[in-house]
């Protein structure tokens, strides 16, 4: 398995028991609080042992520094490239760990400041309660380094009004606080000098039921109004392009809109998907498509599926490509493999998506939800 390097004293992931309230405190403020194997392994330590603790009530997961999560540890991703598969526990728990957080027993409440991209996302939008602010940003932009939309967003995106979701996954644009509690990506806007202020109240609520907390949170939150220049208030523009059956055919589309007075926020999306991987961009953009018509269960499943093709370099290097050029040598200036969209080959793009050996598959087992219902849970990896 992948390793990242921490420190020995370095404590990734805090976890606090103050009376009937758990507190999950992200930890690595200098690496934007990416998430690792181990800051993985902590997390779902915690939430397991919380969930079977009848004096917990409440768990409150927030980030230190000027992050909330900034997604996957790409790192140690492109360190663990060889050999073959050794970051495949990681990954398998992380798919564990955003399903279990969706059917999660305890009330959940994130307080967002910051950055929260990717798989950092997947521990803020789907909780109970997810509180975000100005200085708030959001965005999955793995397609722009030649992955994919993962950790539930395959899911989460393609139910967004719309084709937003579409356009979201495919250029990677980044949504604020605003922008995310108007799209239900987030329940409550509260100002950043308030944030602390919230948090002592909840403390001091030593409670999880849900009315009290959702009061408690109103008390400092505000009612919002996007701003006018908006990418939601450029939805029908974004629903004409986006709708098109296909990565090319969008960007046509995209062009011809760019031209029409007005349009000039059109200029660095573009650009952003003229310089992303034609192999992300495709995976995108069907695992998109496919995820309006999924359960979360399925989208997962099939998002496993995904990222250990791309990491085993089924179809194509892009991903190792992307992070290089991104995070080590810093140069942007990504090689892809194939270099252009229509060098894709649509039958190797149908491969990452076929289905694995029966064994091998993200496997899930019933559970039920604090209300009584049937749930499906992901089982622990079967090596």
């Amino acid at each position: 398995m992948a390793q990242e390097v921490v420190k020995r004293d370095e404590q990734v992931v805090l976890g606090e028991e103050i009376g009937n309230i758990r507190v999950i405190t992200l930890n690595r403020p200098r690496q934007l609080n990416v998430i690792s194997s181990k800051v993985v392994s902590l997390l779902a330590e915690y939430l397991e042992k919380w969930e079977k603790d009848d004096k917990a009530e409440l768990v409150i997961i927030k980030g230190v520094g000027r992050a909330f999560s900034a997604g996957g540890d790409l790192k140690m991703f492109y360190d663990g490239r060889e050999p073959r598969d050794s970051c495949l526990e990681v990954v398998y728990r992380m798919y564990w760990l955003c399903y279990h957080i969706h059917s999660y027993k305890k009330t959940q409440v994130a307080l967002v400041h910051g950055i929260s991209m990717g798989g950092g996302a997947s521990l803020m939008v789907p909780m109970k309660f997810s509180v975000v602010t100005e200085k708030t940003v959001f965005a999955t932009p793995e397609a722009t380094i030649g992955f994919h939309t993962d950790c539930g967003f395959s899911y989460m995106l393609s139910h967004l009004p719309g084709h937003l979701g579409e356009f979201i996954a495919l250029t990677g644009a980044r949504l604020n606080g605003k922008e995310l509690v108007t799209v239900g990506l987030a329940t409550h806007y509260v100002p950043s000098e308030k944030m602390p202020e919230l948090e002592k109240r909840l403390m001091c609520l030593n409670s999880g039921d849900r009315n009290a907390i959702k009061s408690a949170i109103e008390e400092f939150s505000l009612d919002v109004k996007v701003d006018e220049e908006s990418v939601l208030n450029k939805q029908s523009t974004i629903n004409e392009c986006f709708s098109k059956d296909s990565v090319e055919e969008i960007i046509k589309s995209f062009e011809t809109e760019a031209r029409k007075e007005g349009n000039a926020w059109i200029g660095p999306m573009l650009k952003s998907l003229k310089r992303s991987s034609p192999t992300g961009l495709k995976i995108t953009l069907r695992s998109i498509r496919e995820g309006r018509n999924q359960t979360l269960a399925e989208s997962l499943k099939k998002e496993f599926r995904l990222t250990m093709n791309i990491l085993r370099t089924t179809i194509s290097n892009d991903v190792y490509e992307g992070i290089r050029a991104l995070t080590i040598d810093k140069d942007n200036a990504p090689k892809w493999d194939p270099p252009t969209l229509d060098k894709v080959n649509g039958e190797k793009v149908d491969i990452v998506f076929q289905p694995f050996k029966e064994e091998l598959e993200l496997r899930f087992q019933k559970r039920r939800n604090a209300d009584g219902t049937e749930n499906m849970n992901i089982q622990p990896m079967r090596r």
